[in-house]
């Protein structure tokens, strides 16, 4: 227990920083998602509590955060408007969580190994570049919906684009200076020259770009009003000042739908979307974390499961690993699960006690924060790596960022996933059946599983063996042997003795050879 204690008071000083910049972004994450998903604002910051304090410590990865996700608005917009009463979603909910606990029973967190890192790596620039696009129009002071920024639903996709031309043309001055110098000061505060200096990378670059904000405003309104930073463009938190006020914003679920039918399939839903969500942060993230620890997904889906029945029974949105959040997590140097868990707990103490403090601070700061980290899942030198890996690496990878901006990350990751196994049935294509030759002498050896989809490939290396030669075909190395090779290869052997072809078998069942050529 020790040992533990020991472990997360080390890294203290890395968790408490990265745990506040985890926490200016998941604010107003957790409202603006709320807000999106046509429930009341509060839910979103009860499951972002619930993601913070609960989930940290029932999941096994230490750098993942969980929260409300955007990437479920839809489901949720859809869900209330068709059970007509959020208590009877809150319900829907709560069995969505049974359900994938359920699934973590039933190891069903294996799914997430079957993704291709090329496709992962995709999800994660086209994540970044979907940061970069729609934090454009917030660091101008154009737009100020933070609704979909985790996500890029289709119905979304074009204005996203349209908006952030617009931002370039739609700037307001105040805005616009306070996101380019604080994203000056995250660059200064990253760079090599700086990083020298250990005394200064105790303090967090976005902790400073925040503060820049919040003094550039309060100077602006005295020394130059026309350029001060207006009410909208300003965090927005309600105002509770106390724990009655809090515990008064909870809500339970409506059990008296329990006799509805759609309350079980909205559940089914919830569930499985949101753990293919999980599953696909957590191996992002395990892929982000500089330590490579490889967090245990069967376990996560019981942690989100938790959470979501809790989120579910007081009145908070569903629950996923979101991998913007852990991104910043892991950008602003986070160790431990410490990070998530704080992230949680200022979230709980901010709206208790220090909302009027907090809502003087620019969206611009947190867009500037969100656009380098943007800029990090996406750099120019990733697409480089990949194009030097060659096509069968390379052009999943880009499908994937494509299907994701035009599409969303669900469908996306599909289509990705639809290409890299091209690619990989491609590879097992011509690496099942290799033909070599030695003067008159050939040999077709048949590799590990050789299935019907190989069945072309034997004929045309058959048909490559020259009359008058000899032929071993070698099936020692094959684990299996589909029943439409082995029909080949017995119409080969009766076609051979007219091409004066010797044929000799190794590693085949005899009896079954003999049957065919009945």
């Amino acid at each position: 227990m020790k040992t533990h204690i020991d472990y997360y008071l080390k890294h203290l000083r890395h968790d408490i920083p990265a745990s506040i910049v985890v926490f200016l972004v998941a604010l107003p994450l957790c409202l603006g998602i709320a807000l999106a998903s046509g429930a009341p604002l509060f839910s979103g910051i009860i499951a972002g509590l619930v993601g913070g304090i609960i989930v940290s410590w029932t999941s096994g990865s230490h750098l993942s955060v969980s929260g409300p996700a955007a990437g479920l608005t839809v489901i949720v917009f859809n869900a209330i408007e068709t059970l007509g009463s959020f208590g009877g979603f809150l319900l829907s909910l709560v069995i969505a969580g049974m359900l994938q606990i359920l699934l973590g029973f039933l190891k069903a967190g294996i799914i997430g190994a079957f993704f291709p890192a090329s496709v992962i790596k995709g999800m994660l620039a086209a994540i970044g570049l979907i940061l970069i696009i729609k934090q454009i129009p917030h660091a101008t002071g154009y737009d100020t919906s933070y609704s979909g920024d985790e996500s890029y639903m289709q119905e979304t996709a074009e204005s996203s684009f349209f908006e952030m031309f617009q931002a370039l043309e739609g700037i307001t001055p105040g805005v616009t200076v306070v996101s380019v110098v604080a994203l000056l000061i995250l660059i200064a505060w990253d760079s090599t020259f700086l990083k020298r200096f250990s005394l200064l990378q105790l303090i967090p670059g976005p902790l400073l770009a925040v503060i820049w904000g919040v003094s550039y405003n309060s100077l602006a309104l005295h020394v130059a009003p026309e350029w001060v930073i207006g009410e909208k463009h300003l965090v927005s938190l309600p105002e509770l000042g106390s724990a009655r006020a809090f515990i008064d914003q909870l809500r339970l679920p409506d059990f008296s739908y329990l006799t509805n039918l759609k309350v079980y399939s909205i559940a089914a839903t919830l569930a499985i979307i949101a753990s293919l969500e999980t599953l696909l942060s957590i191996e992002a993230v395990d892929k982000l974390d500089p330590h490579k620890r490889v967090a245990p997904t069967n376990r996560e889906l019981k942690a989100q499961g938790l959470g979501n029945m809790i989120s579910g029974l007081i009145g908070g949105l569903p629950i996923t690993a979101v991998i913007v959040r852990s991104s910043a997590n892991i950008n602003a140097g986070g160790q431990t699960r410490m990070a998530c868990f704080f992230h949680g707990i200022l979230l709980l103490v901010s709206i208790l006690f220090f909302a009027q403090g907090l809502n003087t601070i620019p969206l611009a700061c947190l867009a500037a924060i969100l656009l380098q980290t943007g800029y990090k899942l996406a750099k120019p030198k990733l697409f480089m790596e990949f194009y030097r890996k060659g096509w069968n690496q390379f052009l999943p990878f880009a499908i994937t960022i494509v299907a994701i901006l035009v599409t969303d990350l669900l469908q996306g990751i599909a289509i990705g996933m639809a290409c890299g196994f091209f690619f990989v049935l491609k590879a097992n294509y011509h690496a099942a059946i290799t033909l070599t030759q030695h003067g008159s002498h050939y040999l077709l050896r048949l590799h590990k599983d050789v299935s019907f989809l190989n069945k072309a490939l034997l004929r045309k290396h058959l048909n490559n063996v020259p009359n008058d030669s000899e032929l071993i075909i070698d099936g020692y190395k094959a684990q299996f042997i589909d029943h439409d090779i082995m029909e080949s290869i017995a119409d080969f052997l009766q076609e051979a003795p007219s091409r004066n072809i010797t044929v000799e078998l190794e590693g085949f069942d005899a009896d079954k050879i003999s049957e065919l050529l009945v």
